[in-house]
């Protein structure tokens, strides 16, 4: 009978534990459902080929200007091995007409690139993140109201950051599995770091690009947020590029045959192909978190601060 007359107490009890977590949860849907609704609203795919078709501009520039650091890093071969690694993840239609347009460029001017040559490069480089940083707006409903003399400082400083990101995330790629057994032996640590150092280095790697999306969403767009609201949208970035990455793969090698369609071009565009769509998730991501922003307490977008007194822009379907 105690047992009986304890139970209702009991359920009204879990119920109000359960109560914050489906408040939460509601939250989530209703912001998933915000930012499904937002990539029509705001014409997402069409700012994704707009994007992908600036990155392609920088891309090389890009790869231009980390291949000249990299000769500065007491490494033997370290941007062949980090192209290698590159193309364990990128299509190989993708990385062919890379690997092709930077034997072209490099090998007869690497000497050049070690000047004033590298900050023109950098430059060019940063234009693809120029143009990311008026997609984010976009994306987080804000209009952009800096000076061009701090937007691209701006934009080149993302691409120094990013770069640095990335190469942090394929230099623990190139250190491999050996590097577990060298911290062991080296620190007298536990052999359970050298057994799990496999899984530990592909994580690290990860994280590396989940920090560089997360830096894009924090400094690019125009708003004042709390750095890990911006977490949810780079991971999902980050699992969707892998997931489309190796998808596109199989796509062009089994199925698209582009060679036979565009011939010498088919390099081109299955990298545009690939752009494309990691612009896509990348816009996909910031739409999330700026949904989830607004719903939180913790990273609520603060535009007063920042912005001028029109605050939204409205894209018309």
């Amino acid at each position: 009978m105690l047992r009986l007359l304890q139970q209702p107490t009991a359920v009204r009890l879990l119920i109000a534990r359960l109560h914050p977590i489906r408040i939460q949860v509601k939250k989530i849907g209703k912001a998933v459902a915000a930012a499904y609704n937002d990539i029509d609203r705001h014409h997402t795919l069409q700012m994704s080929a707009a994007l992908s078709y600036y990155y392609v501009l920088s891309l090389f520039p890009a790869l231009i200007f980390l291949s000249a650091i990299a000769t500065y890093i007491p490494i033997p071969n370290l941007f062949d091995q980090a192209l290698y690694l590159i193309g364990q993840v990128v299509p190989a239609d993708c990385m062919a007409i890379v690997r092709r347009v930077l034997s072209d460029v490099i090998s007869p001017n690497r000497g050049a690139f070690l000047s004033f040559g590298l900050i023109v490069t950098l430059w060019a480089a940063s234009s693809g993140f120029a143009a990311a940083i008026e997609a984010l707006n976009v994306s987080y409903d804000v209009a952009e109201d800096r000076p061009f003399w701090k937007t691209r400082p701006l934009a080149v400083g993302l691409a120094l950051l990013t770069g640095f990101l990335l190469l942090g995330a394929l230099a623990v790629m190139i250190a491999g599995p050996q590097l577990g057994a060298w911290l062991c032996a080296k620190l007298h640590l536990s052999r359970v770091l050298a057994v799990a150092w496999p899984f530990i280095h592909w994580m690290l790697a990860i994280g590396f690009n989940v920090l560089a999306i997360e830096c894009l969403y924090y400094l690019a767009p125009n708003v004042k947020q709390r750095f890990k609201s911006t977490v949810p949208g780079a991971v999902l970035a980050v699992a969707c590029w892998l997931l489309l990455s190796y998808g596109l793969g199989v796509y062009f090698r089994r199925f698209a045959h582009l060679n036979k369609t565009y011939g010498a071009l088919s390099g081109v565009i299955g990298l545009m192909i690939w752009l494309y769509w990691n612009q896509f998730v990348m816009l996909v991501g910031a739409e999330l978190n700026a949904e989830l922003a607004k719903r939180s307490k913790l990273g609520a977008i603060q535009k007063q601060e920042l912005l001028a007194p029109i605050t939204t822009q409205r894209i018309s379907a």
